[in-house]
């Protein structure tokens, strides 16, 4: 018999991995393309959906995390799933609380431009690729939890 524990982790797995995919690979991209000219406004708007996924997955890791160590206890550590919700949670902490704040002291820093009109072009590219390769590793890795649940 399934508990609510067990349920719950599934209902977050999904939320957060098929989060991750619909809104990072569908969504912004769609922003994007849709509002074509208005890319400030697609980047801001990318940005509000972004930071709820960041808090979804603080959370999720978090559970998830807790309940794979309350349901396992010591053999947890030995899980594939284990590992990569870890590996996700810490890429999240470090998208939301490392590289989302640099991106905006640089769009910030452009104002009223356009950060990608301004001399901070070439840092926001960095940093946007960092966070960029951060997500895809977060997003792949959501496919272990997504396999690994039991």
């Amino acid at each position: 018999m399934k508990i609510f524990s067990d349920s719950l982790a599934l209902i977050l797995i999904t939320a957060w991995v098929g989060g991750l995919w619909a809104i990072g690979y569908l969504a912004a991209p769609a922003l994007f393309y849709t509002l074509g000219e208005n890319r400030q406004l697609a980047g801001s708007l990318a940005g509000t959906m972004f930071t709820w996924m960041a808090y979804l997955g603080l959370f999720s890791g978090i559970y998830l995390l807790a309940h794979r160590v309350t349901r396992y206890g010591l053999n947890a550590f030995k899980q594939a799933f284990f590992w990569a919700a870890f590996v996700m949670l810490l890429l999240t902490l470090f998208g939301h609380f490392g590289v989302q704040p640099m991106i905006a002291q640089l769009k910030a820093q452009a104002m009223p431009a356009d950060v990608m009109s301004s001399v901070f072009r070439d840092r926001f590219s960095a940093w946007h690729g960092v966070a960029s390769i951060a997500y895809l590793i977060e997003s792949l890795l959501g496919l272990v939890l997504v396999f690994r649940a039991k």
